[in-house]
């Protein structure tokens, strides 16, 4: 008797491998200042590949990249990651870096660092079949004014006779570091790869807090000394149309302050760790954000490292926000956020 055929079950089966790709168009985006390579804390190299393994991370911003003794950081982290059977690709930059999981189709300096006063790296990952134009910042660290609003310079450090809270001349100050300018080139090179369909994600270090931040809620907080003011980088992003993944998720400053620097380190003396030792220096100047283009979804982020920070030359709990800690030695002076995405056509 000749068997009735059963399309469902070959249907099923045929459907099979594009249910599983489905289930699985997550991945993970890692932010990660990695303080001069890891090379200022013992072990430091060998943190940064363990927490690159135990974030899970699919694409990994680094900052601080300096090709010490004429190497190429991104090879040797692809080849410490591969010893541990990961495998990552990455090209060869400076100040910033990317690696991924997933082929790069392009990789390239999009605002070449020019005597370390910030880069944007740009490389074009094919994930799933679909384009996503990864960027990788590190902003200029001098001209860094929320210092001055804390009594010290932004530039070397020293305290002021006064903390300098006028807005005009703190926005003023803050422009000679050109990070405006480096948000300028990077949402200019954004369009271009919207317009050609692919989505974009930047990661980085921006030496400059969100405007989010630095709210009428906030203005009597962390030595902010009454002030509420803009700026400049983080405005110029949402006003281009880019979401800050950790307020999207958490709103509220005051909840939920969200400080990634500075961070504490129990192998590296606190002296050395604050650039205000008077002052409550905690902010937020990492950041993950990406462009709503209806494509990507926005599931989960979260602030890696340490929970204890620097608050006035002293050790402090940080008890408002959940951090993914660190399993060992943790080899940097700042904490890291980890972004988790899915494309919208895939199922839950």
């Amino acid at each position: 008797m000749k068997k009735k055929y059963n399309y469902k079950f070959h249907l099923f089966i045929l459907l099979l491998p594009l249910i599983g790709y489905s289930k699985n168009m997550e991945f993970k985006v890692f932010q990660f200042n990695i303080w001069q390579e890891g090379t200022v804390i013992t072990g430091g190299f060998n943190a940064i590949v363990e927490e690159i393994i135990r974030t899970d991370a699919d694409l990994v911003a680094l900052s601080e990249v300096r090709n010490y003794k004429n190497t190429d950081f991104g090879k040797r982290l692809v080849k410490a990651l591969a010893i541990h059977g990961k495998k990552f690709y990455s090209g060869k930059s400076y100040d910033t870096g990317i690696i991924s999981r997933y082929p790069i189709e392009s990789y390239s300096e999009l605002y070449p660092c020019k005597g370390d006063h910030g880069s944007i790296t740009k490389a074009v990952v094919n994930i799933y079949n679909k384009k996503i134009a990864f960027y990788s910042a590190h902003l200029d660290y001098l001209n860094c004014s929320y210092y001055l609003v804390r009594g010290y310079s932004g530039t070397t450090w020293e305290e002021l006779p006064a903390p300098i809270t006028d807005k005009a001349e703190l926005l003023k100050d803050s422009r000679v570091s050109k990070r405006d300018d480096a948000i300028r080139v990077f949402i200019e090179d954004a369009k271009k790869e919207l317009k050609n369909g692919n989505s974009v994600i930047i990661g980085g270090d921006f030496n400059e807090p969100s405007h989010r931040d630095w709210t009428k809620e906030t203005k009597n907080s962390y030595d902010h000394n009454g002030v509420v003011i803009e700026w400049e980088c983080t405005k110029l992003l949402e006003e281009a149309g880019f979401s800050d993944c950790y307020r999207v998720k958490y709103p509220d400053p005051v909840k939920n302050p969200g400080f990634t620097f500075p961070s504490y380190n129990p192998d590296i003396k606190i002296s050395k760790l604050t650039w205000a030792p008077k002052a409550d220096e905690r902010e937020r100047i990492d950041f993950i954000f990406f462009y709503d283009d209806g494509k990507l979804s926005l599931e989960d982020v979260i602030i890696v490292g340490p929970d204890s920070t620097i608050l006035k030359s002293h050790l402090y709990i940080e008890k408002k926000d959940i951090f993914s800690k660190p399993s060992g030695v943790w080899p940097t002076d700042h904490k890291g956020l980890l972004s988790v995405f899915k494309f919208k056509n895939s199922k839950k």
